[in-house]
Order: structure tokens, then sequence, then C-alpha cells
């Protein structure tokens, strides 16, 4: 098993996130984890400028030597790439995992929009920073190397579902980039947005006519609340129940996913 680290979004932290590195030496001797240069590389906010991480990416995907893409970390950037990579994809892309969460859920979405290769919604590597950051980036490590299932989010139940964080879906949605997600149980987390732009969200996707033949909504963590100035009266609970019954689906309850030590795997389609 060959998986290749790619950063296709910010700029990482080499002393802070190489420890994945020891870890999946370790507990995955089985897999050779090659990390491309492009992941330490700075440009401004960005692992590089947007042809550089583009150019990178595209050379571990079209590689046949890989079995998977594991993304470095998130943050903001990966969109901009988008109308570089997808053109450029070879046949070899189309056999590949690709895993990561958050930001890079632009790219998950673009690449099940278009059928390339599994997309998964999972830990990154730099989720080792995470206190037990080791048992988070078991999960996709596990999931990548062995198609262990228990890392899996425990309550997919065998219906199709996409996982996404709030902001990414709600920038996807209106755009070539969102797939056609009929019939698919949706999974979503947000973190560091005060509670009125998750309303915002909520919102805008309660009422996205891309979404419309979903078969529910979940909820995962939402974390790292930002002050509300005047002090937000709804709950998440109630927030949730409306904007989906503005959609006219079930609000299905909450899913172990988001920015937290818990990201469960969720491959995008059936697990």
């Amino acid at each position: 098993m060959r998986i290749g680290v790619v950063a296709p979004a910010s700029v990482g932290n080499k002393d802070a996130e190489a420890p994945f590195i020891a870890f999946a030496a370790l507990a995955y001797p089985e897999v050779d984890l090659v990390i491309h240069p492009q992941c330490w590389e700075v440009a401004g906010h960005f692992a590089g400028d947007d042809a550089r991480r583009a150019s990178a990416f595209l050379e571990f995907a079209n590689d046949p030597g890989f079995d998977a893409i594991w993304c470095l970390r998130g943050g903001y950037g990966s969109n901009r790439i988008l109308p570089l990579v997808l053109p450029q994809l070879g046949p070899a892309a189309r056999h590949k995992s690709y895993l990561g969460y958050s930001d890079i859920g632009f790219l998950l979405g673009a690449l099940y929009a278009r059928r390339i290769g599994r997309p998964v919604h999972g830990p990154m590597a730099s989720d080792i920073r995470r206190k037990d950051g080791d048992a988070t980036i078991a999960r996709s490590l596990g999931w990548l190397a062995r198609g262990d299932r228990a890392g899996l989010e425990p309550g997919l139940d065998g219906r199709p579902a996409a996982a996404f964080n709030l902001s990414i879906l709600g920038a996807l949605i209106g755009t070539p980039y969102l797939p056609d997600l009929t019939d698919h149980v949706l999974l979503i987390e947000e973190v560091s947005e005060p509670m009125y732009n998750i309303d915002r969200l909520l919102f805008h996707m309660g009422h996205a006519t891309q979404l419309k033949g979903i078969a529910g909504v979940r909820l995962g963590a939402v974390t790292a609340v930002q002050p509300n100035e005047p002090e937000w009266g709804d709950s998440l609970e109630f927030m949730i129940r409306r904007w989906c019954g503005d959609l006219g689906v079930p609000y299905l309850g909450r899913a172990e996913i988001g920015h937290t030590q818990a990201n469960r795997v969720v491959p995008f389609g059936i697990a």
C-alpha cells in the first residue's frame, strides 16, 4: 500500500505535524508513506502557489504507483486548484482513494461529481497534533491500508452518504463542483463560526435546489463557536430542524464528524 501525502490548501507546520510519519511507520508497517516536498513549501497563506499545489496533486494522482492520496491539512485553498487539476486527471487517478475533510471538501465534492476515484471524508495527517491524535489518524490509515471499518462513522446505515463542512458545502452550492446527492444522507459539521452565520449557512442549505433530493441530514460537531453579540437565542437543534423542514427532508440526528479528536471516516457513496 503506497499512500501519497499532499497539501492542496494552507501551509503546513513541519515540526508540529511530522510525527504522523513515525506513527504510520510503527503502526502500519505495510504502508509506504510518501510525503511530497510541496507540503512544507510556503507561498503566503498557501503550501506553494496554486500552480505548485495543483502540480503536486496531479503528480501523485496520475501516478499508478500510488493507491491513495491523503491530505496533510485543510485551511483554505483547495478550491483554487480545481480548474487546474480536474481537466488533467488521467486513468490512474480514477483508481485511488482521496481522503481529507474541512477545506478538502472542495476536492472531494468535485471528484465525486465526476466519479473520479473514491473520495473519503476523514482525519488528515495533521490531526496527529490533537490529544490522542494517533487514534484519530489511525481511523484514516486503517481504512486506507486495511479497509478497517472500525473507524467508520457509526451511523452509516447502508444508504449512500457524503460529508462536508457546512461553509464548504455552501460555497459549492450553485457550482459545477457540487455532486448530485440525490438519495444521499448528508452529514455536516462546522468550526469557528458565530451562531448567526451557522444559521445563515443552514438557510442556504435549506433552500438549495441542488439538495432537494437528499435522503436527510445529520449534524456533526459544531465547535469553537465564536461569540455572538447580542447573545444568540436559538439552539442548534431548533435551527437544524427548521432548515431541514424548509428543505423538505428529515433531520436524522447527530453524527461523529467534525474538527475534533472523534472525527470519523465517511466514504462518499456506500461504505
